[in-house]
């Protein structure tokens, strides 16, 4: 995908576009023909989202009369007008404030629908008029919507784990074996992108990292490594927990993992809108950040910085990633000589503001799963299927 053909670019935008649409008829099968979901801070109404993908690849592509230049579009140009004369006012997720999302006019679900029919036709059409052989600057944004599209695909199918809806893609299970460390060697690492191709423009800018010896798990966290924390209290001991996650866990009143309980049988976790019981070997996942910094105090472990995590991902042999999303120790922030991409929006606003992850989900799209692809939310999410790996302190 970051390296393809024109073609490669097309099959990438068709697989979006049949994944977007199978999460939809999922959600109408949930929550009926013209679904709804109440307001909440991590979540978009279903047909906005739907809207908001059919806008953003308009607005880059067909409505982009620079979109030949690539990252040196100007993201200011002036655009053509919309297939949908609101979709300026509805859509456009930079400048339309996300509560107000709820009280939107927007089109009905068949509306929706035609609208990201046209949309990529469109697209599809601006794509086949390219030649075989396009470089980098004439596929970036095809590339870019196509990815866009599978993020947003990837948060339908969280959300809709979140809210108990059988979601067939977030049924598989992780599973690891704990225990094993990989040690990887003193070494001056080049951290980040660089080469041909599509990166996100926080990856770019790499530079050389001073990284002494460590040794990491060779895999994530699993429950069973988890929960005896949970058992012996540790959710109550002040001495495990940063200060901001004392004041999260006070706000909140968390005292355990999200989506479990304790029944008469033993640990059970809710998944596809029901209970099942906890397995010991599932990788441990919907953590915040600071769940996963208190298991590593209480472990006499550290979570690794996301120059480690790249470097193990890269450098050492059996380390094993694609379970779940997996927090780091590293805040959010643009490597030295940093330069926004014309979707400026994409890393810029969330700057010092965001914790780092690594990885991938079993919901992550192949064609976004990467080593050097830096995924980031705040600390305090639960919603999202994160959890961690750690390094052991010396």
């Amino acid at each position: 995908m970051r390296q393809g053909t024109r073609d490669d670019a097309r099959t990438a935008l068709l697989e979006a576009r049949a994944r977007t649409l199978r999460l939809a008829r999922e959600f109408r099968a949930a929550l009926g023909a013209q679904p709804h979901v109440p307001y909440a801070a991590e979540l978009n109404p279903p047909l906005w989202e739907l809207g908001h993908i059919a806008w953003f690849q308009e607005w880059w592509i067909a409505r982009n009369p620079e979109r030949h230049r690539g990252v040196q579009a100007d993201p200011d140009v002036r655009r053509t007008a919309s297939l949908l004369p609101q979709a300026d006012a509805w859509y456009d997720s930079s400048r339309v404030a996300h509560r107000t999302r709820w009280d939107l006019p927007l089109p009905d679900a068949q509306g929706t629908e035609d609208y990201l029919e046209r949309s990529l036709a469109a697209t599809l059409d601006s794509l086949d008029a390219l030649r075989y052989d396009a470089g980098d600057d004439a596929l970036y944004f095809f590339r870019l919507t196509a990815l866009h599209e599978q993020m947003h695909a990837e948060a339908a199918a969280y959300m809709g784990e979140s809210l108990g809806i059988a979601v067939t893609e977030m049924a598989l299970v992780p599973t690891a074996a704990p225990g094993q460390e990989l040690k990887v060697a003193t070494q001056a690492f080049t951290l980040g992108s660089t080469g041909p191709g599509f990166h996100f423009d926080n990856e770019l800018q790499a530079r050389p990292v001073d990284l002494p010896a460590f040794a990491i798990d060779a895999e994530p966290v699993t429950w069973g490594a988890f929960l005896p924390f949970v058992e012996e209290g540790g959710y109550d001991e002040a001495r495990w927990w940063t200060p901001q996650g004392t004041a999260w866990r006070a706000q909140q009143g968390v005292r355990r993992p999200a989506g479990l309980r304790r029944s008469a049988s033993g640990w059970e976790r809710m998944r596809q809108g029901a209970w099942h019981p906890l397995r010991e070997d599932e990788v441990a996942v919907h953590l915040s950040a600071h769940e996963a910094d208190a298991w590593c105090r209480w472990a006499g472990r550290r979570l690794p910085t996301e120059a480690e995590w790249e470097c193990a991902a890269l450098a050492a042999p059996g380390f094993r990633w694609g379970h779940a999303w997996e927090w780091t120790a590293s805040a959010f922030e643009p490597y030295a000589g940093f330069a926004p991409h014309p979707y400026q929006d994409y890393s810029r606003p969330w700057f010092g503001t965001r914790r780092v992850l690594r990885g991938a989900s079993p919901a992550t799209a192949p064609a976004i799963a990467h080593a050097r692809y830096r995924n980031f939310f705040q600390p305090q999410r639960r919603d999202v299927p994160a959890g961690f790996r750690t390094v052991r302190v010396t």
